[in-house]
């Protein structure tokens, strides 16, 4: 399994995982928002938010199209700040999201 091919199963136990931790919508943000030109759309959209709407069906389309995976990935220590303060157990999570960000990167 090459390195971009491991990236798709990551994506759904993120997702799985962010199910389970009730952070996963069913309701899309408005396109301004997702629009946000902000590192992580910082201004407009939740983290998780930002993940679930943006970062996974954009690395899906990439490995599924066979696209070039971006160059590196460090979601991890911005995943880790945003988190700090929830009362969920995220670490199952920050781990995940740590493997994506090797992932990724090993991938180039």
């Amino acid at each position: 399994m090459t390195p971009a091919q491991q990236v798709l199963p990551l994506l759904m136990e993120i997702e799985r995982e962010m199910r389970a931790l009730d952070l996963w919508s069913q309701t899309m943000p408005d396109a301004q928002a997702l629009m946000s030109q902000q590192p992580f759309c910082i201004d407009t959209l939740e983290f998780h938010e930002w993940v679930q709407w943006l970062l996974l069906p954009r690395l899906q389309h990439l490995v599924l199209e066979q696209l070039p995976l971006p160059e590196s990935c460090a979601v991890a220590p911005m995943a880790e700040e945003a988190f700090k303060l929830m009362e969920e157990n995220t670490e199952h999570l920050l781990e995940l999201l740590e493997q994506l960000d090797q992932a990724v990167t090993d991938a180039t």
